[in-house]
């Protein structure tokens, strides 16, 4: 009989370990707290370790279809001109590609067979003994496996099973983000950071290069919900950046317009765990190992863990 596993969130990371999980032969399921599987918010940046992971997996193709290429890569300060830098500190063009985490996650469910994911399941609690290991949920089910894989997010519950729960810190810092159509004049497959003291601002290209994503990382005294889809607004953002480069304000701008988007999300970040596994129960991506976003290595790793 195949092993049989469980996986208690169906992000990216939790996905693409049930893909690996049924290409090697494990009965997987999935269990998401959303009533449907689908992934809110903007754009992520897959860099070679993440794309090599998908490769893998066999969504090589799709991000080659739906991905962006940052085919040039720029640093710039905040009045718009070329910062100077030796080329190893900043990225190389070329090698990464931007997508949209709908169309990332998409991808990796394709990949699934048919019935891998029960939605509605929000995670209460996870069970193991010698003979096996399980997981309970707040609509009162529950479910049964031999091995259990927490890839619900930093705030999560399996996390709690494995060592004592570890809150989340709020780093001092509130991201605006979000996707506007190409702004006119902005170049195509290019990733683009402005720099100021205590601020940055990154657009790059993704969905084929039909859309552009965009993050405006700004200090805060006040803590923000984490959240990937709290609402972002736009006025504010400006106000952040008002005086930098104009491109800036074009995209802002942009963001409150139809076919825009904005969010807002609070950075928090954990202190390293000692384990991420106990018995039969595991933890991968942000439930192991939250980091910040400025490495763009959040979503690439919890491809590695998958």
């Amino acid at each position: 009989m195949a092993l049989r596993a469980l996986v208690v969130g169906g992000g990216i990371g939790g996905t693409a370990a049930a893909v690996a999980l049924a290409q090697a032969g494990i009965d997987v399921r999935v269990y998401e707290q959303a009533q449907r599987l689908a992934e809110v918010g903007a754009g992520v940046s897959l860099a070679p370790n993440g794309l090599r992971m998908l490769e893998r997996l066999g969504a090589g193709g799709g991000i080659a279809r739906l991905g962006a290429r940052h085919t040039s890569t720029e640093l710039r300060l905040s009045d718009g001109r070329p910062a100077r830098h030796e080329p190893h500190q900043f990225a190389r063009a070329g090698r990464n590609v931007g997508i949209h985490r709908a169309d990332l996650l998409g991808l990796l469910a394709a990949e699934l067979p048919p019935g891998t994911v029960r939605t509605g399941h929000r995670c209460t609690g996870v069970q193991q003994d010698a003979g096996g290991a399980g997981a309970s949920f707040a609509n009162g089910t529950t479910a049964a496996a031999d091995v259990v894989i927490g890839a619900d997010g930093i705030h999560s519950t399996a996390q709690g099973f494995v060592v004592a729960p570890a809150e989340p810190v709020f780093s001092g810092v509130v991201a605006y983000r979000g996707l506007v159509p190409c702004v006119d004049g902005y170049p195509a497959g290019t990733l683009r950071m402005w720099v100021g003291e205590s601020k940055h601002f990154l657009v790059f290209p993704v969905r084929a290069g039909r859309l552009l994503n965009y993050v405006g990382f700004v200090p805060s005294d006040t803590s923000v919900r984490e959240s990937w889809s709290a609402p972002g607004d736009p006025a504010a953002l400006a106000a952040h950046f008002a005086g930098w480069d104009p491109v800036i304000g074009e995209v802002i701008a942009a963001a409150g317009q139809p076919g825009g988007s904005g969010f807002q999300w609070g950075m928090y970040d954990r202190a390293p765990l000692p384990r991420w596994s106990s018995g039969r129960l595991t933890l991968l991506g942000d439930a192991a190992h939250p980091m910040l976003p400025h490495l763009g290595q959040g979503v690439n790793q919890a491809l590695e863990d998958a």
